[in-house]
């Protein structure tokens, strides 16, 4: 090794034992702006539905083909633990926006279909390396990084509904497609931000990932237990919270407000949850937003009017601040392979998310959304007993 080689290989150390700001807000404005592309898809959904004549079931289905090319992920995590692949999170947002603006324009289910497989595989491009990149840059406080990456998705899908709803008053849902000229101003953005930075800076040096694997079955079997019986409270108050709000009577405008409360609420959680399981630990704070989100959708259910929007406001605040900490506690159990774990997590979740966005539409059409979200509230309360299974105590633990 020269002499530079040297020297650059300690300046690298050095800055990961630190929390670089900078390339943190980087990558969380990327996924700002992304994600506030990817939650035009809830308020849209409406008006798909009524312009195609589509069941709740074909609805579901189709945001579950959006979830589903997250089998992609391990595959994406592993490359971005050997090589560079900053290219995919530069042009993702951009990608991404192209591809959702043309909802309006599909002429059939086909063609819809197509097109939502396309966008999950530029979300899975984005989102598999983007949480190690955060981890890498944020030294010893990864939940703060975890904090302000999911905080940056949260703000774009607070956004993201408002967005989509104005542009639908300005031009129709045929004229979303003026838009997409957002998603490649910020990959421009992002082109500019990384034009310096080497192709090492994000990169992961990963360890034997076979070694892992008796961790692995320890920490993912809990993970995925929590991933998938809290996966439907996720959707029903996401994804299907306008369609709901508008079979309960209530306007595109308003349906449109209320996501984006419930989101902008989760902003708030996300900046939060994180930093607060650097101090008090992963799996106290994990529990509490757990618990508190399962008793909240029910509070939903039972209020009506204008007094849904500070019910919503606490269970977006409860329900997003989950996902930093389990981000975190993913990055916290296989320092040496992030990305790769990071990958595996991405896609146990986003395919669960499938399962769950399509079993809601079915027992939406057959039992009425409003049954449908009180089954998932049911089912969440399970999430609260698997983090009892995670390893460690309770109190004070970081994985």
């Amino acid at each position: 090794m020269t002499a530079t080689e040297f020297s650059a290989a300690t300046r690298e150390d050095e800055q990961e034992e630190q929390f670089q700001t900078g390339s943190v807000l980087t990558v969380v404005g990327g996924h700002f702006i992304h994600d506030t592309f990817t939650a035009f898809v809830p308020p849209l959904l409406p008006l798909v539905i009524e312009r195609l004549s589509l069941s709740l079931t074909a609805a579901g289905a189709l945001t579950a083909l959006m979830q589903f090319p997250a089998i992609l992920n391990p595959f994406i995590g592993y490359l971005a633990d050997k090589i560079s692949l900053r290219y995919f999170v530069i042009f993702a947002p951009a990608v991404t926006a192209t591809l959702i603006g043309m909802m309006g324009l599909a002429p059939n289910y086909l063609t819809l279909s197509i097109l939502f497989v396309l966008i999950g595989i530029s979300v899975a491009a984005f989102h598999a390396p983007t949480p190690a990149m955060i981890a890498r840059v944020s030294g010893p406080r990864v939940g703060l990084g975890m904090s302000l990456y999911m905080a940056g998705g949260e703000l774009g899908r607070t956004v993201g509904p408002l967005v989509a709803v104005a542009g639908v008053a300005a031009w129709g849902l045929e004229g979303v497609y003026r838009l997409i000229a957002l998603g490649w101003g910020a990959s421009l953005v992002l082109l500019w931000r990384f034009r310096n930075v080497s192709s090492s800076q994000y990169r992961q040096r990963s360890g034997s990932l076979r070694a892992e694997l008796p961790k692995l079955r320890s920490f993912f079997l809990p993970i995925t237990l929590i991933v998938l019986t809290r996966s439907f409270l996720m959707v029903s108050a996401s994804t299907y919270l306008p369609t709901f709000l508008t079979i309960e009577g209530a306007t595109l405008r308003f349906s449109g407000i209320a996501l984006a409360v419930f989101e902008g609420a989760g902003v708030i959680g996300a900046l939060i949850s994180g930093t607060l399981s650097d101090r008090f630990g992963r799996k106290s704070v994990l529990l509490a937003a757990l618990g508190f989100s399962t008793v909240l959708l029910f509070a939903f259910l039972a209020v009506q009017g204008w007094w849904v929007l500070p019910v919503l406001a606490l269970l977006g605040f409860f329900t997003l601040s989950a996902q930093p900490v389990l981000l975190a506690m993913v990055q916290d159990t296989l320092p040496d392979n992030r990305a790769a774990a990071n990958g595996l997590y991405m896609s146990l979740s986003f395919l669960i998310m499938s399962l769950a966005l399509f079993s809601v539409g079915v027992a939406g059409d057959a039992f009425g959304l409003r049954s449908a979200f009180m089954l998932s509230g049911a089912v969440s309360v399970l999430s609260v007993v698997s983090v009892f299974f995670l390893p460690g105590s309770i109190r004070n633990s970081q994985a």
